[in-house]
């Protein structure tokens, strides 16, 4: 049966006809489920949650026959709001249509499952009076997100005009996004760039990994400083541009060329140094004013524990 609400009940059944027989499974309940999109199929097939004549088929390419019954359980989506909250956050640029912000490292972007206060937009909803509306309740004002243990500076939208213009920078890749951080090794080349696309990995759904069916991505680096030391580890301070913003784009494109982020335990990085968090700093944020037509540069010191941390390293640079 054809269940255009599948997205809206806890489960529906779909009967494999004769043309859909060898069928991918993640095909048919795209093509079946008018509400469930392919890349969510495979999801909830990966998380067990399709059954194939009772049977839970975990592959997303399992070819289904005339006659199976195919069961979709579709988790009730979790309500999240978020609501003012007065935490301090450092605004260092401000009007009526743009705000620039300069996010503490372990400050979550926006409200999420599992973490639904504390965040940037809590702040910013007590801090700042108008925020845009395009990216709902949840996201207000937010144009582009930074990871929750990425420190640096983050532009926001004030109105739906601003949100709109800044986006379609963003999209066009007209913004300057500048990062820097400390990695593991020693980056034998002065600058370059990782070129490779990223998706979700296969391994583990929490993490992003360089594969071949991903989106693709591109980081240009150069290294400002090298640290090393008989009996010490090695390091390189890096500068990363941004040319594709995707998800976990510096961490993973620097894991993938054998120097993960220092610090950054879910992509290789030892915890050798003494930090809570990937040393990863977004230091410039060059953009056009989506009202004036001007160019706005920004630039954020790096915190200080990031600070210390260089700072006792310069005792071995090379």
């Amino acid at each position: 049966m054809r269940c255009a609400l599948c997205a809206k009940k806890a489960m529906d059944t779909i009967s494999v006809s004769k043309l859909q027989s060898d069928t991918r499974l993640d095909i048919l309940i795209s093509q079946e489920c008018e509400d469930i999109s392919r890349s969510r199929a495979k999801l909830l097939i990966e998380s067990g949650l399709v059954l194939v004549c009772g049977e839970a088929r975990t592959k997303a390419g399992f070819l289904v026959k005339e006659g199976d019954l195919v069961s979709v359980s579709v988790p009730e989506p979790e309500i999240i709001s978020a609501t003012p909250e007065d935490l301090p956050i450092d605004i260092i640029y401000e009007d009526k249509d743009i705000a620039v912000i300069n996010k503490a490292q372990g400050m979550v972007t926006h409200p999420a499952s599992g973490s639904p206060n504390g965040t940037l937009v809590n702040a910013l909803m007590f801090h700042i009076k108008d925020l845009s509306t395009i990216n709902g309740v949840v996201r207000p004002g937010i144009v582009h997100r930074l990871d929750k243990d990425t420190s640096g500076l983050i532009v926001i939208a004030k109105n739906d005009t601003a949100h709109i213009n800044l986006s379609a920078q963003i999209a066009n890749r007209t913004v300057t996004r500048e990062y820097i951080a400390i990695v593991n090794g020693i980056i034998k080349e002065d600058s370059g760039k990782i070129e490779a696309p990223i998706g979700r990995s296969k391994h583990d759904r929490k993490k992003m990994a360089v594969i071949s069916s991903g989106r693709y991505a591109l980081t240009y680096y150069s290294v400002q400083e090298r640290f090393s030391s008989r009996g010490k580890d090695s390091y390189s301070l890096v500068k990363f541009n941004l040319f594709t913003g995707r998800t976990h784009q510096i961490r993973v494109h620097s894991a993938h060329i054998h120097h993960p982020v220092a610090g950054d335990l879910v992509y290789g990085g030892n915890a050798k140094l003494k930090t809570t968090a990937q040393l990863l700093h977004a230091s410039r944020l060059v953009f056009i004013h989506p009202v004036s037509g001007k160019e706005m540069a920004f630039s954020a010191e790096i915190p200080q524990n990031f600070a210390e941390i260089l700072q006792d390293l310069n005792k071995y640079k090379i």
